[in-house]
């Protein structure tokens, strides 16, 4: 018969997830990953600024991590989704929703967020190809090319400086009247650069790859790329029903241990940070994954 008792469950098993559960299993903790397989980067076509796997799928990174990760023999993975937790610190309740029962000492939330699409037609299905949320993984791919950002908000100087360095061919579209102060934007010296504020009816585009924004008076504009800042929720309720504090931008509040304000309870990946990549969320999960082991050792000698 299969344990049901374990060391750490970890909930949520992309890069975070999978990242923690190595160093676990390398600790030799008896490991279960629960995860429902929806992650956000599904349709992501390649992943960047991630050392020896530069211009992989996101999918073919995780398979190989999880591979390499199941290697490890204290390591079990189940393809569930989990509905409930309970307890506290060292006795802690899990049920699925195949109605399966585990138990642990230590929780790790993995459990990534899910973003929130504006209702603009070919937005979503551009998301993570052409309409994109980060120029330090997408930004190489699209230089010197038509590129647009979506934003219509105080931070949207901020974001402008930061897109010129990949390219001067660059709108912004507000998407209706701006409300921010404009006159901020003559310090941008980009000749090329424009604000655009009419309303967005389509991004016109194929297999996600962008070909034009067209406008609600019929106008359009070539575009080969956007950046938008869309808003994100968490994948699950679960860390607001165990308590966890979260900060203003309704991210999981953690230390630097990846320790949230609940005793045994740890988190890592998106869910802690708006810096989203693999790169990140592996280095994260490989910081809870050793700090969950010390506190298990820790504890043996109390």
């Amino acid at each position: 018969m299969e344990s049901k008792h374990f060391d750490v469950i970890i909930i949520g098993g992309s890069f975070a997830g999978l990242s923690a559960a190595m160093a676990l299993g390398r600790a030799i903790r008896k490991v279960l990953i629960i995860d429902s397989g929806k992650p956000c980067n599904a349709q992501t076509p390649h992943s960047h600024n991630f050392l020896t796997q530069d211009g992989s799928t996101p999918a073919a990174i995780s398979a190989l991590a999880k591979k390499q990760v199941l290697a490890y023999p204290t390591i079990r993975f189940e393809n569930d989704l989990v509905v409930q937790v309970s307890g506290e610190n060292n006795d802690f309740k899990i049920i699925t929703a195949q109605k399966k029962e585990y138990s642990a000492k230590k929780i790790l939330l993995a459990t990534g967020v899910k973003d929130i699409m504006p209702s603009i037609p070919g937005f979503a299905e551009s998301w993570g190809i052409s309409v994109i949320h980060c120029p330090y993984c997408h930004g190489y791919e699209y230089r010197n090319q038509n590129t647009g950002i979506l934003l219509n908000h105080e931070m949207a100087f901020e974001f402008v400086k930061l897109i010129d360095n990949w390219t001067q061919k660059l709108t912004l579209f507000t998407n209706g009247e701006a409300t921010f102060d404009k006159s901020t934007f003559s310090l941008i010296t980009n000749p090329e650069f424009k604000i655009v504020e009419k309303e967005i009816s389509e991004l016109v585009h194929e297999a996600g790859y962008l070909k034009k924004v067209v406008f609600t008076d019929g106008s359009d504009q070539k575009l080969d790329a956007l950046y938008a800042k869309i808003p994100f929720a968490q994948h699950t309720d679960i860390p607001v029903r165990l308590g966890c504090e979260f900060d203003e931008m309704g991210y999981i509040k953690v230390d630097v241990f990846k320790k949230t304000s609940i005793n045994g309870v740890y988190a890592a990946g998106d869910i802690t940070s708006p810096f989203r990549s693999v790169a990140m969320a592996t280095a994260n999960g490989t910081m809870a994954g050793a700090s969950i082991n010390k506190e298990l050792i820790d504890e043996k000698f109390m």
